[in-house]
């Protein structure tokens, strides 16, 4: 690591982070990724086959996407380069690609690290493909975002997508034990202040590491380990993991529609607190949760559809906070409904139908409010469904010549249950209605 410090005009000796200073120097080295760098891990099979592709790093924060890239590089004997998409432009990416080409000639290869490769826009990131073709360089990107969304489909082809995962609280153990071996001491805290603080990280391996040195710095001048209570007045809460606009907001909201649908009140309740935390908009909340009435309750619980509705507007009379416990209450009730997606299926089928042509409807529903149409046959054999004992004629609406379609099969739960006893009924009327006919 001198390289770097040296670059930076620091010498070896100089104050490093804690985090930076217990940076692996070996891929073995690396916590909670062995599915990559274990003894069966891809990278070890990439490194061991002796063709390293061009990848994308996909993971959360302070999960090892940097590291990993630095070490590939010295495993693999190619020169690290490194980039931030945040602070690079044009006129870096092109004196990096005209190093990389004075390497080649020399028969020196390249591995170029791009942290947040997602911030390069479109034409920025196809500028890579034809070095990345050509082998003038390995390019190794580090994304928090979905590359499946953030990363070009031209460039995203010629890598190969690595998934990070948030580190376990066995890996982040792993960190902290770490660190008291370089600090020599350990690290004052009580054991349930101790698990207090992984739970805090949040697979975050690096914001573990500074906690802990913000915790050698202040904790233990009494000699006495620090507790739940002191830690917390020590730091604040950290804010949610969460993005308002991007892949974290998404998986949020996927985890409390299908919490909803699977009628789980308290993961739903959990998911729809998470979102609220990370500073998520109620009203986003609140039409995902018309959405959801609709959805997968249906005619099961006619009411759901109200409730949303009406904690929708609550919170708009309210604002926050008052008006989230509406929202909330929406959220059990979704949550606790039967279920039925009987509505969604039949409308998605009918529009499909719709579509495939547009046949008139057969004249004899049609109003003749004119002697003209009356003519042509407009109404004739209409018949006026009160005036049947059964209250239902079963005449024929669909166009002629249509062979009738089924789009909504109730199910037999809920209110909907009922609806299907009737709507038997009436198939029942209508065939027999078609035998005299």
């Amino acid at each position: 690591m001198s390289d770097l410090f040296q670059s930076a005009g620091l010498t070896a000796d100089a104050p490093q982070p804690l985090a930076d200073a217990l940076r692996p120097s070996a891929l073995s080295a690396v916590v909670g990724q062995d599915h990559l760098v274990g003894t069966d891990g891809t990278l070890r099979r990439l490194i061991s086959a002796g063709a390293l592709p061009s990848i994308i790093l996909w993971g959360p924060p302070g999960v090892g996407k940097t590291t990993i890239a630095q070490l590939l590089a010295a495993e693999t004997s190619l020169h690290f380069e490194a980039l931030s998409a945040v602070f690079s432009g044009v006129k870096d990416l092109r004196a990096v690609f005209d190093r990389a080409e004075a390497r080649r000639a020399s028969g020196q290869g390249t591995l170029l690290f791009v942290d947040e490769i997602h911030r390069f826009n479109r034409a920025q990131q196809d500028g890579f493909l034809p070095f990345v073709e050509r082998g003038t360089i390995t390019l190794v990107g580090a994304t928090t975002e979905n590359p499946s969304f953030e990363v070009n489909g031209a460039l995203l082809s010629r890598c190969t997508v690595l998934t990070l995962r948030n580190l376990d609280e066995a890996a982040l153990d792993t960190l902290l034990v770490r660190a008291s071996k370089h600090v020599g001491r350990e690290l004052p805290l009580t054991a349930d202040a101790r698990r207090a603080m992984l739970a805090m990280a949040s697979g975050d391996g690096r914001y573990l590491l500074n906690l802990a040195e913000q915790v050698f710095a202040v904790g233990g001048s009494d000699g006495e380990p620090m507790g739940i209570a002191e830690l917390e007045g020590v730091f604040e809460r950290r804010a949610a993991a969460y993005d308002k606009d991007r892949d974290g907001h998404y998986n949020l909201i996927s985890a409390l529609h299908k919490s909803v649908r699977g009628s789980d009140p308290d993961a739903a309740l959990y998911w729809f607190s998470r979102m609220l935390e990370g500073g998520e908009d109620p009203l986003f909340l609140a039409r995902r949760l018309v959405r959801m009435a609709s959805e997968d309750i249906g005619l099961a619980d006619p009411t759901a559809l109200l409730i949303a509705g009406e904690a929708a507007r609550t919170y708009e009379r309210l604002g926050s906070p008052e008006g989230e416990l509406a929202l909330a209450q929406a959220v059990l009730h979704l949550a606790t409904a039967p279920k039925s997606n009987a509505a969604y299926v039949a409308y998605k089928a009918a529009r499909k139908a719709a579509a495939s042509g547009s046949p008139p409807p057969p004249k004899t529903i049609l109003n003749a409010p004119t002697a003209l149409m009356k003519d042509q046959g407009y109404g004739d054999g209409y018949i006026y469904d009160h005036d049947t004992e059964e209250g239902f004629s079963g005449q024929a609406y669909f166009p002629d010549g249509m062979e009738r379609p089924v789009f909504y099969a109730p199910k037999s739960v809920g209110r909907e249950a009922a609806i299907a006893e009737r709507m038997d009924v009436w198939k029942r009327l209508r065939a027999n209605r078609a035998d005299r006919s």
